[in-house]
């Protein structure tokens, strides 16, 4: 398994020079970049070939994979919408992913395909997001990048059957799950999610979590929460998997580069099952 780290483990607005070059010293392959707002470092919605380019060529230099891309701008432009032209924002942002993904050679994006809330009920977030997956499916083979659908907390698709069902529904290849280790400690047993979900995991995400804390706060540096890492990565080679297992983790306080350096180390005992 290769060890990488997303975009957002670095101080926002790090040039991503630097971000390779820190990234290539704590010892990572993969970086995770993400589809950033307007003004952002990195990707957005404005980049054009030439620039996506250049940015890969530079990870080149400095010995960094990319692998997979990820984005917070569905959290705005949600896929399962009541609104058909919020959705239709959201499938632009996917395509842009699939896009930049392409000419990057990066072989998965990230997707959160809706949430459930007070105004999109469960059916209808399964109903909608379904809709427009059945169509980036279609953008996603003609540019041969699989989307990978990421479990996080938005009420929806929380049972690891559903979630297989959901992948299997549409019957593609290229849809599966980008499986989110930490994210699903509040409801379930990753090493559980991990075996039923099996070959349709595309990528890997870690972070740790305290379940007794409830809430976002339980968010702790990996190796420091209730997530069993010996069962995940019995899982994860019973499988087969051999790709990125990414960190997504939230930056100290003080000396925020430090987390990447102390996330590299973690990632060392997690896939390495032991200290060194």
């Amino acid at each position: 398994m290769l060890k990488g780290v997303n975009q957002w483990c670095f101080p926002e607005g790090l040039p991503l020079q630097q971000l390779f070059s820190i990234s290539r010293e704590a010892g990572y392959d993969a970086v995770e970049l993400n589809v950033n707002p307007l003004g952002g470092v990195g990707l957005t919605m404005e980049t054009i070939a030439a620039e996506a380019e250049e940015i890969g060529r530079m990870a080149k230099e400095y010995g960094i994979q990319l692998r997979s891309l990820s984005t917070s701008l569905l959290w705005q432009t949600p896929l399962s919408s009541a609104d058909a032209s919020v959705r239709e924002q959201g499938r632009r942002v996917v395509e842009k992913q699939l896009e930049l993904a392409e000419l990057l050679g990066i072989d998965t994006v990230l997707v959160v395909p809706g949430a459930v809330n007070e105004e999109t009920s469960y059916d209808e977030c399964y109903d909608r997001s379904r809709a427009e997956l059945a169509l980036l499916v279609k953008e996603a083979e003609r540019r041969r990048v699989r989307i990978g659908i990421e479990n996080v907390w938005n009420k929806f698709l929380l049972s690891p059957l559903e979630m297989r069902a959901y992948v299997d529904d549409l019957q593609s290849p290229y849809l599966g799950v980008y499986f989110d280790v930490g994210n699903i400690l509040h409801n379930g047993y990753p090493q559980q999610w991990i075996k039923i979900l099996g070959s349709r995991i595309f990528k890997i995400h870690v972070k740790d979590y305290r379940p007794s804390v409830g809430n976002g706060n339980g968010f702790v540096p990996l190796l420091a929460g209730d997530v069993n890492w010996t069962a995940v990565r019995t899982a994860l080679e019973d499988i087969g998997y051999t790709d990125t297992v990414t960190a997504e983790v939230g930056l100290y306080a003080e000396t925020p580069l430090q987390t990447v350096y102390d996330t590299s180390r973690h990632l060392d005992i997690i896939l390495g099952g032991a200290a060194r």
